[in-house]
């Protein structure tokens, strides 16, 4: 999938070119979703992106920055050449009850540019648009409590809360009494 965007941003297919960069992204989610926990090895996010790279069905999108004649080849400002602007990733699914076909959001990120929020906002709608494409009949995703750009993105785009998991953290021996 290639689409120009209105804002200085061409939004494509990911590709194997991308993998480097696309960990980086994985892991910057890592830390906001999982803190100290988070698994911030390259290897493993390249491995993982990799192995879905070019799967059926999958939605695996960036965005670059655009010359003035369209081509994806200026850097993002204050970035190296070849840096992506974002990523996003959707998986389909199927309930396996009612057999509908849906899709599973895995990842949005976008670099610390001035246009972070224009960006995302660019990926997300090209994530939608292929959903609909797919005929898949949702999206869902989940987002860190603590994540309030990724909310307010989701908001924006009419994503409704549907589930909240709950948490607690035991200490070492159980429960305290």
């Amino acid at each position: 999938m290639t689409a120009p965007s209105p804002a200085g941003y061409l939004i494509r297919g990911a590709a194997g070119g991308d993998l480097d960069a696309i960990a980086e992204f994985e892991i910057e989610i890592a830390r906001v979703s999982f803190s100290d926990e988070a698994i911030v090895d390259p290897a493993l996010h390249r491995r993982r992106v990799s192995g879905a790279l070019g799967k059926p069905g999958e939605i695996m999108l960036v965005a670059v920055a655009r010359t003035a004649a369209g081509e994806a080849t200026e850097p993002v400002a204050g970035a190296a050449p070849g840096t992506l602007a974002g990523w996003a990733w959707m998986s389909p699914r199927t309930n396996s009850l009612t057999g509908a076909r849906y899709g599973n959001f895995r990842s949005l990120a976008v670099a610390d540019i001035p246009d972070r929020s224009r960006v995302g906002e660019l990926l997300l709608a090209a994530v939608l648009q292929a959903a609909a494409d797919a005929d898949l009949s949702q999206l869902t995703g989940k987002v860190h409590a603590g994540n309030l750009g990724m909310r307010a993105l989701y908001r924006k785009f009419d994503f409704q809360a549907a589930h909240i998991t709950m948490e607690r953290r035991l200490p070492p021996g159980g429960p305290a009494s």
